[in-house]
């Protein structure tokens, strides 16, 4: 596109050689684009397509499906397509990610210089493609500029065919219908998939701010695929790549072209913006929705470039030990963007894992806005995925979609499950929920994962300490009371304190309690806790203080298994041990209390954490290092699964910055493993993993190979929000050593500087209405920490964290030796600690 008048500023930037260049406001590169998905998103749409410039099918919920260009619950097209002249664009030759749009380098055309950059304006249900043509020679130019769309009405549910689920299914797409009406391609699926499916009425239209010259459109089952033959694959085909496919098997749509005369000034550009805008409910909302797209196109992106430029001058972080990771929590801010969506009028039906596909809703949720777990595959609502995703969203400064998120989940629950406190797992974008309903199957196992309900009060709890706003607290604590007295009095059928049911780990030949619902259960029942102690409720705080209390103090006789040095995924039903070598060992070290301790002791986290980290455990080069999903040797079957994911990954980095273990074979193993996939991935050769700047749900693995290696229908998320937590949390929680206890009016800095680091800094850290700058150093024995609030009324303790072993031989408070000074030994080390100041220095022993 055409980068014009103020729109350049700050934004496009000379970025230095390499496959995989990192730049202040962008990240691009050149290799295997047709190989690589990307995505431009806005809060009401989004579009997938490829980097070199196409879309091909790809995505397996709808089987090739979950590309193209949507706006949930529904998607509108395949793809759309440039040409100049006769000739279609080529594939790209660079590939850019910025903040808030993606960017195609394309080879010339008629003379002309050719450039796309994708956008989604937030809170419009459009997508804009804009094409900058470049003419380098003497004498102005007039061109033929051709789009191709072909269309793809359908809903995000029902997923494809599956002999476990009813009917019906994704194979009962309705024919699209097209046509060329006042300058637009208009596209239209109306009526009903049958079996009790409600009757819909999706409409798409493309069309630009330019008049077309002429156009055409098939009334029904056209190509119009640009230059993309159009080559159906088949469900069963396991082994194509998506560049091979242009359509799945429950594709029927069709298609249409656009024609404009443009004209290219000697040595000047010209960009044609083309959108494409949809509802579900109606083309006139359609064509409401193209309308205020195509009025002023250069505006909304220059509001998309500002909207997401504040969301980077948020927690800026500066660590010159170890870049990698500065980068990866800058373009994390971005991911926690782009998957935030929201959706209107969601039905909320149980469909019993797909078994019952349309039964009568059971209520409406209005509006919903969330952090989509990711992409292509995973955009809806998760109780899982959101409630790691929250503590990277509240580090990162995006509050408000932390909030919302939890709202949602509440508001879908209360719903689906009758206010019993039951979190539900999924929901799908129209309101279908696949799975989290209270209720069992006919073996006995629940409907729901045990996890989520008990993780959901700590996050309240998380929220409450980082806004200090009471109002929220009070919003959700109703809520958070029932997800807790539902565990105790329904999930405890042997009465040992020990909740039952699935958690995080779906694998089966576990027992019925599991570690992470243990370690989460007591993290919730001290957050509720002090939740219930500020709200003067004497009879919820005295029962989870006593219950925790007794759980805590049986926890390590009960859970740690001497014979292994690691704790027990799960208890058997006589509560013997099994250890099965899931990442789930590792959540005793990664729950934080309400008081900011470890649940495990400091002896056996640590002797956990560094039983991890080897080739047992983790990943050895040529793939990534991180965290095998379960050891070698381990599961139910003694096969283990060496696939690595982005969330236990970061679930291994935070434990070790729990207990201090910050060296490079330690925490930054697990937070570079992370941050390299979105980069420079030694195990694509220094490339990012698929999309530059964007972490992945499983990253380069022994037990899973390379996204880009993988087919059509078989690759994981290219971007996934959980990971964001073993990037953001551990930069600004435990390196930063932010700690908020906004709800109490205090707010402690206490910096953990990594080995081999001499600073790190962080500024414009969001905390409540105000914000912290914050700055750690170290040079050889000397520590210091200085800190500058705007807009914050707090008690304020500095801090410092000194290995191990240490003592403080000397401490400056503002530059005045001081002698009134706190130390206490942690899982982390030696803290030491004083009461008011804005700089502190400490010299130790």
């Amino acid at each position: 596109m055409r980068w014009r008048n103020a729109l350049v500023l700050g934004v496009a930037m000379t970025l230095v050689s390499g496959t995989a260049a990192r730049a202040a406001d962008e990240v691009s590169t050149s290799d295997r684009l047709q190989d690589r998905r990307e995505i431009a998103s806005g809060t009401r749409a989004y579009s997938v397509g490829f980097e070199d410039g196409r879309f091909y099918a790809n995505g397996w919920h709808i089987t090739g499906e979950m590309g193209g260009v949507w706006t949930p619950p529904m998607k509108m097209l395949d793809g759309i397509w440039f040409g100049v002249g006769d000739q279609w664009a080529g594939q790209a030759t660079k590939f850019t990610s910025g903040k808030g749009y993606v960017r195609y380098d394309l080879p010339p055309l008629s003379g002309l210089s050719l450039r796309r950059t994708d956008f989604v304006p937030d809170g419009r249900r459009a997508a804009l493609y804009g094409l900058e043509l470049s003419n380098p020679g003497g004498t102005a130019k007039t061109v033929t500029v051709k789009v191709d769309a072909h269309s793809e009405l359908m809903g995000s549910w029902p997923w494809g065919t599956d002999p476990n689920r009813g009917t019906p299914d994704a194979s009962a797409n309705i024919p699209d219908k097209g046509a060329y009406s006042d300058g637009a391609l208009v596209f239209t699926d109306d009526g009903s998939l049958g079996d009790g499916a409600p009757e819909h009425h999706y409409a798409a239209l493309v069309a630009s701010d330019r008049t077309p010259a002429s156009g055409e459109a098939a009334a029904t089952g056209g190509g119009y695929r640009g230059p993309q033959p159009g080559k159906v694959c088949a469900a069963s085909d396991g082994t194509s790549m998506p560049s091979a496919c242009d359509d799945g098997p429950y594709g029927k749509g069709t298609g249409g072209e656009l024609r404009y005369s443009v004209t290219v000034p000697a040595g000047r550009s010209a960009t044609v913006w083309v959108a494409a805008a949809g509802s579900d409910q109606g083309l006139d909302a359609a064509r409401q929705e193209l309308a205020a797209a195509v009025k002023d196109p250069d505006r909304l992106f220059a509001q998309k470039l500002a909207s997401r430029a504040a969301l980077a001058s948020r927690s800026k972080v500066t660590l010159p030990g170890d870049p990698l990771l500065q980068d990866a929590v800058e373009w994390g801010k971005q991911n926690l963007a782009d998957a935030t969506q929201t959706a209107e009028n969601l039905q909320i039906r149980w469909t019993n894992q797909g078994k019952q596909q349309f039964p009568p809703p059971l209520g409406t949720v209005k509006s919903a806005t969330w952090f989509g777990a990711g992409f292509p595959d995973y955009p809806w609502l998760f109780a899982t995925d959101g409630e790691y995703t929250s503590f990277a969203g509240l580090a990162l400064g995006q509050f408000e979609t932390v909030e919302s998120h939890l709202r949602a989940l509440r508001d879908v629950s209360d719903i689906l499950n009758d206010r019993s406190g039951v979190v539900v797992h999924e929901a799908v974008q129209d309101g279908s929920i696949y799975f989290g309903h209270d209720s069992k199957q006919a073996n006995g196992t629940n409907d729901f994962n045990t996890d989520e309900t008990v993780k959901f009060p700590s996050i309240v709890a998380l929220v409450w300490r980082w806004t200090g706003d009471d109002r929220f607290r009070d919003e959700m604590y109703d809520f958070a009371k029932r997800n807790l007295l539902y565990v105790r009095d329904h999930l405890d059928a042997d009465g040992d304190g020990w909740p039952e049911g699935s958690g995080n780990v779906e694998r089966t030949g576990m027992g019925p309690e599991k570690l992470d619902n243990a370690v989460y259960y007591i993290r919730a029942l001290l957050d509720l806790a002090d939740m219930a102690k500020s709200k003067r409720d004497a009879g919820t705080l005295a029962w989870t203080t006593r219950t925790a209390r007794d759980l805590q103090q049986r926890f390590e006789s009960t859970w740690w298994s001497a014979a292994n040095n690691q704790y027990a995924d799960s208890l058997t039903d006589g509560n013997a041990q099994l250890f099965q070598k899931h990442w789930i060992g590792q959540v005793p070290m990664e729950a934080e209390l309400a008081d900011g301790s470890g649940l495990a002791s400091t002896e056996h986290g640590r002797t956990a954490l560094a039983g991890r980290e080897n080739s047992t455990y983790s990943g050895d080069r040529p793939y990534n290092q991180g965290l095998f999903h379960t050891g070698r040797g381990g599961g139910a079957d003694g096969k283990g699964d060496l696939s690595i994911f982005s969330l236990n990954t970061s679930i291994q980095a935070v434990g070790d910055g729990n207990y201090g273990r910050m060296g490079a074979g330690q925490q930054q193993r697990y937070t570079d493993a992370n941050a390299e996939t979105m980069f420079s991935e030694p195990a694509t050769n220094g490339t990012p993993d698929e999309q530059p700047g964007a972490m992945p749900e499983i990253l380069p693995s022994e037990g899973f190979g390379k996204n880009i290696d993988r087919c059509w229908t078989c690759r994981s998320m290219f971007l996934q929000a959980w990971g964001t937590y073993g990037t953001a949390w551990p930069v600004i929680h435990q390196q930063l050593g932010v700690r908020p206890a906004l709800n109490a009016g205090k707010l402690a800095i206490v910096p953990q500087i990594p080995d081999g680091q001499p600073s790190v800094k962080g500024e414009d850290i969001r905390l409540g209405g105000g914000s912290a700058t914050v700055i750690g150093a170290r040079s050889g024995k000397r520590y210091s920490t200085r800190v500058s609030l705007e807009h914050l009324r707090v008690k304020l303790t500095l801090g410092v964290t000194l290995p191990p072993g240490s003592t403080a031989s000397s401490v400056y408070v503002d530059g005045r030796r001081v002698k009134k000074f706190a130390t206490a030994t942690t899982d982390r080390g030696v803290e030491v600690t004083v009461k008011g100041g804005r700089s502190l220095t400490v010299n130790a022993g």
